[in-house]
């Protein structure tokens, strides 16, 4: 077994692929034409949006989540070669400066922000053995 997705649920999958695509520079790999689900190329596991909507109509007892709601208890963690370069270009794209890049004892450098839904994103270097 293996992950395959990771799914986030928004108000506006479009407005939220089109942040990724520009903050990110990451590609749209897929968006269905009622805009209610949303996929961006990752690498292995894509990384989905769905909507609101699409939560409810799955009848998974879902809450919808306030976007101002500044929870760390999940995260998306973005591996970069350059760190303060994807840190300055998400901030640059709308996202909310959380912790400036810094470099942690084990050598990898590490960054926080949050994209417009209010997620919290870890741009992080690879980590070298």
């Amino acid at each position: 077994m293996k992950l395959g997705y990771v799914i986030y649920y928004v108000s506006s999958v479009e407005e939220t692929i089109l942040f990724y695509e520009k903050a990110f520079s990451m590609k749209r790999k897929f968006v269905h034409e009622s805009g209610e689900y949303g996929e961006l190329d990752t690498g292995e596991t894509t990384l989905s949006f769905a909507s609101f909507t699409m939560a409810d109509s799955n009848g998974i007892g879902f809450k919808k989540r306030d976007p101002s709601f500044q929870s760390s208890d999940m995260e998306i963690g973005l591996v970069s070669e350059n760190v303060a370069e994807s840190h300055h270009s998400a901030v640059a794209s709308g996202a909310v400066e959380v912790k400036k890049p810094e470099v942690k004892p084990w050598g990898q450098t590490v960054s926080y922000v949050r994209d417009l839904n209010g997620f919290l994103i870890e741009l992080c270097s690879p980590i070298r053995q």
